[in-house]
């Protein structure tokens, strides 16, 4: 039991495949947020160019 536990310790392989995985899942998640904050800030964008518009042709 014990050489099978040393064997799994010193076991490399799919060592690069978890590194790739990983990386992957945390890039998704830099991507997911910022997908979302550029929503964010397209929408306030277009909302603040709207109520400018509005103002604008509401004064004549």
């Amino acid at each position: 039991m014990k050489s099978l536990l040393q064997r799994f310790l010193q076991d490399e392989t799919g060592a690069t495949a978890i590194e790739y995985g990983l990386l992957v899942a945390v890039l998704s998640l830099a991507i997911v947020g910022g997908v979302g904050q550029a929503a964010n800030a397209i929408e306030w964008l277009f909302s603040d160019n709207s109520s400018t518009i509005v103002n604008a042709l509401s004064q004549n």
